[in-house]
C-alpha cells in the first residue's frame, strides 16, 4: 500500500461537523490502496466528545497518533451534556484577542503536530501529507513538511482562508500577512482540494501562480448506509416534523425562521399547530428567550448536544430538514458539511441561504424549498409550502445522479486517484 500522512486537528473522539470529511476519506483510503496515518489532537484540545466517532475509526483500522493522550475518563466526559454554545459564541473580546494570532489561534498546537510529524517522517517513508482545513495553521506546517523531507503536499480547504467570513484583520500588517501566508502555502503544495467552485475561484483570482488544473473540487458528501429506514424513531403524531441539527453561531441565528414561523402561526394556525419543530444542539441562553418571548414553546422541541449517530438518527426520523448560511462576508463561497448530510437523509430540505455555493447546491439536491436566510415572506411561503405537499403525499424526491456523486466513498476514491495521478507524475 501506499502511506499517506494527515495531519488534522478535527478528528475523533471530537464531535462535531468539522470531523466528519476527513475522518470519511481516511476510513475509505485503504479501499483504494492508501494507509492513513493521522496525527490528530489529544487531551487539551477536545470540546465536544464523540466516542462513537472514535469506536469507528479504531474499528476501521486508522493508525492514530495523538499530541497528547486523552484523559482517562473520556469516558465519563463523553456521558455528560455538552454545552458547546459558550465555546462557540465566544465573547467578541477573546475573538479580537485571537484574531491577533496569525494565521489563528490554533497555532500552538501546529507547532506540535510538527515535531510530531517530524520524528514519525524520520523514521518512515510517507508518499503523500493530506493537510485539512481550518485551522489554517496546519497548512503552515504542511509546507515546512515538504520543504524539510521532499513528500508532495495536497491541502484540503472546507472554507477560505483569506477573506473567511470569521476572519478580522485587527490591522494591516495582519491583513498582509495572512494572504501572504497563504501564498506561501500553496507555493509550497503540489494540489489543492476545495470543497466548491466559488473557492476554486477566488483562489485562482487571488492566487495568479496558480493553474486551473492545480485545484480539484471534491464536495462534502455522506454515507448512505449511516441512513437506514431502520434507524427512525418512532413517530408518536402525524405532525409534521422540521429539525434542525448543528449550533447557532454569530449571525448564524434561528431568529428569521422562528418569526416567520410565529407571523404563520398568526395567520395560519391550522397549518402551524400540525408542525414540530425540532433542535438538535445546544441552543443558547439568548435562542431559548427568543422562543418564550414568540411563545413557541408549544412547538419547539431541543434534544441537546448528541453523537453524530444519533444526530442522523433524528435527520431519519424527521419529514423534513432546515438549514441556515447567514449573509456574511463571501457568504457565496461556504458550503457546510451538515448541508450534505441532510442531503444524504434524501428529506425535503428548506433550506435559508444567499446566492452562491450553497444553492446551488440545493437546487441540484432537487428536493429544496430555497428561500433567502433573512428574508420572513419568502421563509413564510417554504414552510407553507412545505406543509401542502406534506399533507398531499406529494414531497420532492431528491437527484439520484446528486446523490451518487456524493456518496463519501466515491469521494475518497477520486481523491485517491489523484494522489495516484501525482505519484505517477513523479516517478
Amino acid at each position: 500500500m501506499f502511506k499517506v500522512l494527515i495531519i488534522a486537528y478535527y478528528f475523533p473522539p471530537m464531535g462535531l461537523a468539522g470531523v466528519q470529511r476527513t475522518l470519511r476519506f481516511a476510513e475509505y483510503m485503504p479501499l483504494y490502496n492508501w494507509e492513513p496515518t493521522v496525527i490528530t489532537t489529544g487531551t487539551k484540545e477536545l470540546n465536544a466528545i464523540d466516542l462513537s466517532l472514535m469506536n469507528e475509526a479504531q474499528e476501521s483500522g486508522i493508525r492514530i497518533i495523538r499530541t497528547n493522550p486523552l484523559p482517562k475518563n473520556i469516558n465519563e466526559l463523553s456521558e455528560q451534556t455538552i454545552s458547546m454554545s459558550h465555546k462557540v459564541n465566544a465573547s467578541k473580546v477573546k475573538k479580537y484577542f485571537n484574531s491577533f494570532y496569525v494565521p489563528d489561534e490554533k497555532k500552538h498546537w501546529a507547532k506540535k503536530a510538527y515535531e510530531k510529524a517530524k520524528e514519525i517522517l524520520a523514521k518512515e517513508k510517507f508518499d503523500i501529507i493530506f493537510i485539512p482545513a481550518p485551522p489554517f495553521s496546519v497548512f503552515e506546517i504542511g509546507a515546512a513538511l515538504k520543504r524539510e523531507f521532499d513528500i508532495p503536499l495536497f491541502v484540503d480547504y472546507r472554507s477560505l482562508w483569506y477573506g473567511n467570513q470569521y476572519n478580522i484583520y485587527p490591522t494591516l500588517y495582519h491583513f498582509v500577512k495572512q494572504k501572504r501566508n497563504e501564498y506561501n502555502c500553496l507555493r509550497a503544495a503540489e494540489r489543492v482540494i476545495v470543497v466548491n467552485r466559488r473557492i476554486k475561484e477566488m483562489l485562482l483570482t487571488n492566487f495568479k501562480f496558480l493553474r486551473f488544473e492545480d485545484v480539484l473540487i471534491i464536495p462534502h458528501g455522506f454515507d448512505s448506509p449511516d441512513y437506514q429506514e431502520n434507524n427512525k424513531y418512532p413517530k408518536v403524531n402525524d405532525k409534521l416534523s422540521i429539525t434542525y441539527t448543528g449550533l447557532f453561531a454569530d449571525k448564524i441565528t434561528p431568529r428569521y425562521f422562528l418569526k416567520a414561523f410565529k407571523e404563520l402561526s398568526i395567520e395560519r394556525p391550522d397549518i402551524t399547530q400540525n408542525i414540530e419543530l425540532n433542535f438538535v444542539g445546544a441552543l443558547n441562553k439568548k435562542n431559548k428567550a427568543l422562543v418564550r418571548e414568540l411563545k413557541l414553546q408549544e412547538n419547539v422541541k431541543e434534544f441537546g448536544y448528541l453523537t453524530h449517530k444519533e444526530a442522523v438518527r433524528r435527520i431519519v426520523s424527521s419529514d423534513a430538514l432546515w438549514l441556515m448560511i447567514s449573509k456574511v462576508k463571501n457568504a457565496d463561497a461556504v458550503t457546510v458539511g451538515k448541508m450534505f448530510e441532510y442531503f444524504g437523509s434524501g428529506k425535503p430540505v428548506i433550506t435559508c441561504v444567499p446566492d452562491g455555493a450553497a444553492k446551488v447546491a440545493a437546487q441540484e439536491y432537487g428536493a429544496s424549498y430555497i428561500a433567502e436566510p433573512d428574508n420572513i415572506s419568502e421563509i413564510q411561503n417554504a414552510i407553507v409550502k412545505l406543509h401542502e405537499d406534506f399533507r398531499n403525499n406529494n414531497l420532492p424526491k431528491a437527484n439520484e445522479d446528486f446523490m451518487i456523486k456524493h456518496e463519501r466513498k466515491n469521494l475518497t476514491e477520486i481523491l485517491t486517484k489523484e494522489f495516484q495521478f501525482f505519484i505517477k507524475e513523479i516517478v
